[in-house]
């Protein structure tokens, strides 16, 4: 059996390769992300493990903050060195001085990252790593010794156009004008982690000196000390006897602590990458499940009388059934081992995705791993063979004597009572987990419907043949008007079997209804992010970076001389804890309260002194009133004790834990400021001031002047950013249905060869057969694609209720939907070319003759 198997497959090899092609794509698409995900683990592993000394000495409380060191000002002094140098369990110990936001400009003038992963500076000390091995290689040229000395990574360098020798141009985190803020230094060289490429970031290496001058003011200090044990000391001594001389505010923690905090603060990231992609490889896998699903019911359906034969000559039919299964299980081997070398293209193309987005992943670690290819092979292998479990069953369960007569080379379809009688079960099922999210039940109420839609997208794809009916009847009538007997011919064809059609279309369903949904809540989410712009974007300008994060103070120094600006409100971010855990803080300066005017609950809007006013999310959480103490922390173990002067509904305008400036400054934290809003003097010309703001700015390109329109249209660019992208993952899954509408048209073709020839001899021309066949899968996609937008629709807007407190405004995407549908209407067209084709091309009297 095995061997007539084998020749089975050998004698249909265009049969072959369609049938194997959506396998291929679905574990190429697993395989790639599988790859990929590995290859960012692993990226950034070895830049942790690399980077990281035995011990290091740092302001306490530093592992519980994301954005570690932002704003920080704890120093620690080179007396508190060198007391940790003296310890007999030190090997050395190396002064660490690291600052955030400084920005690298290209020869152009342009910014050099800043889009994704961050701008690391920080000073050369050549500091051992875990291995003993420094933590940084030079790559070409020399470490900075000077004070106009810079080393760049090499991928900076080489984005930025600079050679060794140049000048390289940076903004520097301080400034007392935009002029101070513009530093020139001289490239001495190159270097790279010790572990591997950067991941994106851009480093800047400055001397020890030079760091100093720009991070810390010109103090001789440091912000943190890197030790290397002994020999024989372990980190866990090291870092105890460390901690015992390390100055106040700052604890001394081991090497494999600090990769740990590192590896779970990455990690979070990380998964939430791999989790969204692979959410996107299951979809191009379920859908390749249908095509494999109907491809194999249409092939037993072909080959009843070659199985029958088998059964009068003795095969059982366990025999039977083991033969179909066999050949989808070599389908699945060939499928899974085609597509995990797709997947390795398809890891290195992500790789190319996310590095436009400034994630940058090292091409080295883009290598297949045992887990990969078994987990390639054990998916391929189930999801082919459960698939054709069914038409396997089918195929054995035919009776010999009855599969023998002419009629059963086209068995009828039988009842769908019990499929529609299960189906309604379901649906209903599904609406009670909706109610349920929509109600507020337990857990988060978009899962409810996430699991809702799961169920429906399901069900319409098992009940396709009877929810797709009138639809194909509608598509004959109408086709048959515009195209005559052509037309209607079409339409009969996709009703004689709506078994077939249903299941063909069910995977074309699957990715709409998914495209649907998601367009639903992006088009919410622009209609929500206008209102709130609207509502809410009450400066003449805002003045911010694209990534959000802090520029000099200089900048909003110069606006402030600009004529016609009335007023600039500064805002600066920060990290502090509150009970224990971390939380953000906004420093605002008195004109905020000028410029907004938030919802207040309670309380009042101005603060004086050390006073804060509080979301009223936050206010729950932390469990306090106005009138009541918040104590924050922040690194160095400084503290703060803020009264609640004010409770108000949460607002894109302000943080969860809104402070004076002063506050901060209290605390030890550096200034400098993340958003300028910007009101002018009354009757000054709008268009002039900003002409004049943007000329402040033209030379330091880290931040942009916007109005409110400019503003909702950045925005609104975010959102089709993220949008295209979620539609190009999803575009495999369509692919995959497209695949399947060519198989079932091309093993159509050859099923109903005889009533092709039949049709030919009474005059039908071969244009019109092309036309009838073009049709045919118009049918089938128009069907596809209006099930899978209503389901999509109801999906959407379901979702959008459940998320109602962030996407307060409905807003259904109708030019998108239309879109779509005529999308769908090309890839029908297209998907008929090759099947006409090899039907208009069928010999008439060869196909009359055939059996």
């Amino acid at each position: 059996m095995f061997r007539l198997t084998w020749r089975t497959l050998l004698a249909r090899k265009v049969r072959l390769v369609m049938s194997t092609l959506a396998i291929v794509l679905g574990i190429g698409f697993l395989a790639g992300v599988l790859t990929f995900s590995n290859g960012l683990s692993s990226t950034f592993d070895g830049i942790i493990k690399g980077s990281t000394p035995d011990a290091t000495v740092r302001p306490a409380g530093t592992d519980s903050f994301s954005a570690v060191g932002a704003g920080n000002s704890a120093t620690i002094t080179p007396e508190d060195v060198d007391r940790l140098t003296a310890l007999p369990e030190v090997e050395r110990a190396d002064g660490s001085v690291d600052g955030l936001g400084l920005y690298l400009l290209d020869e152009d003038g342009k910014l050099v990252g800043g889009q994704g992963a961050p701008t690391l500076a920080f000073n050369h000390a050549d500091v051992p790593n875990l291995l003993g091995e420094p933590s940084l290689r030079l790559v070409d040229g020399a470490w900075p010794t000077g004070a106009d000395d810079v080393v760049l990574d090499s991928g900076a360098a080489e984005r930025a156009g600079y050679r060794i020798g140049d000048e390289v141009t940076v903004i520097a985190p301080s400034g007392d004008s935009v002029r101070d803020a513009r530093r020139t230094f001289t490239l001495s060289g190159t270097a790279e982690f010790n572990g591997g490429g950067t991941a994106g970031s851009v480093l800047v290496i400055f001397s020890t000196a030079t760091a100093q001058q720009l991070f810390l003011g010109g103090q001789d200090a440091f912000t943190s000390v890197a030790l290397t044990a002994a020999p024989g000391v372990t980190q866990q001594e090291l870092a105890t006897a460390a901690d015992r001389v390390a100055p106040a505010g700052f604890d001394a923690v081991t090497g494999d602590r600090v990769v740990e905090e590192s590896q779970a603060a990455i990690g979070q990231f990380l998964d939430v990458i791999s989790t969204f992609l692979i959410v996107f490889a299951v979809i191009a896998i379920l859908v390749g499940g249908f095509i494999i699903a109907n491809t194999f019911t249409i092939l037993v359906a072909q080959r009843v009388r070659e199985l029958a034969l088998l059964r009068a000559l003795g095969a059982s039919r366990k025999q039977v059934r083991r033969s179909v299964l066999v050949e989808a299980a070599l389908m699945a081997l060939i499928g899974s081992a085609l597509g995990i070398l797709v997947g390795l293209g398809l890891a290195r193309a992500l790789a190319g995705l996310f590095r436009n987005f400034g994630l940058d992943i090292s091409a080295d670690t883009l290598t297949l791993t045992p887990f990969t290819v078994l987990a390639a092979f054990a998916v391929g292998l189930v999801v082919t063979m459960v698939s054709a479990y069914l038409p396997a069953r089918r195929a054995a369960r035919t009776a010999p004597v009855a599969a023998m007569r002419a009629e059963a080379a086209t068995p009828a379809e039988g009842s769908l009572r019990r499929r529609s009688l299960i189906g309604g079960v379901l649906i209903v099922i599904g609406i009670g987990l909706a109610v349920v999210g929509l109600r507020g039940g337990p857990g988060n109420d978009a899962i409810w419907i996430g699991v809702a839609a799961v169920l429906w997208i399901l069900t319409a794809a098992a009940l396709s043949p009877v929810l797709g009916h009138p639809l194909l009847v509608a598509c004959r009538a109408l086709f048959g008007r515009v195209f005559g007997t052509t037309g209607r011919l079409a339409g009969e064809n996709a009703l004689r079997n709506p078994r077939r059609t249903g299941a063909t279309a069910a995977a074309l369903m699957i990715g709409l209804a998914l495209v649907s949904a998601v367009g639903t809540l992006a088009a919410s989410m622009s209609a929500t992010s206008d209102e709130l712009v609207d509502e809410q974007f009450a400066s003449d300008f805002l003045v911010q970076s694209a990534s959000f994060q802090s520029f000099p103070t200089g900048i909003g120094d110069d606006m402030e001389q600009v004529d016609g600006v009335e007023t600039v409100s500064r805002n600066q971010f920060a990290m502090a804890l509150v009970d224990g855990e971390p939380a953000s803080l906004l420093g605002v300066q008195p004109s905020f309260h000028d410029i907004y005017r938030l919802d207040m609950r309670s309380g009042t809007q101005e603060m004086r002194g050390d006073q804060t006013i509080i979301t009223t999310d936050a206010a729950k959480e932390y469990g306090v009133g106005v009138g009541d103490e918040l104590e924050l922390t922040v690194p160095g173990d400084r503290r703060a004790s803020v009264e609640v002067a004010g409770i108000f509904e949460p607002s894109q305008v302000a943080g969860a834990i809104n402070v004076p400036m002063s506050v901060l400054t209290d605390l030890g934290l550096n200034r400098t400021d993340n958003t300028l809003s910007i009101n002018v003097e009354p009757g000054a010309d709008l268009a002039a001031v900003q002409a004049d703001l943007e000329e402040v700015v033209a030379d330091v390109p880290i931040v942009s002047v916007q109005d409110k329109a400019q503003f909702a249209e950045s925005i609104q660019g975010q959102i089709n950013q993220l949008l295209a992208m979620i539609y190009g993952l999803l575009a495999l899954a369509i692919v995959i249905a497209v695949i399947g509408i060519i198989n079932t048209l091309g093993l159509s073709v050859i099923e109903r060869t005889r009533e092709i020839g039949l049709l030919r001899a009474v005059g039908l021309s071969r244009a019109r057969l092309r036309r009838m066949v073009t049709l045919e899968s118009v049918t089938i996609s128009v069907m596809g694609a209006v099930l899978g937008m209503v389901i999509g629709l109801v999906v959407g807007v379901l979702l959008r209720e459940s998320l109602k407190d962030d996407l307060t405004v409905l807003s259904l995407p109708w030019g998108s939907l239309l879109t779509f549908l005529a999308v769908a209407v090309l890839f029908g067209v297209l998907a008929a070319v090759v099947p006409a084709i090899r039907a208009s091309r069928l010999k008439v009297l060869d196909a009359i003759a055939t059996e």
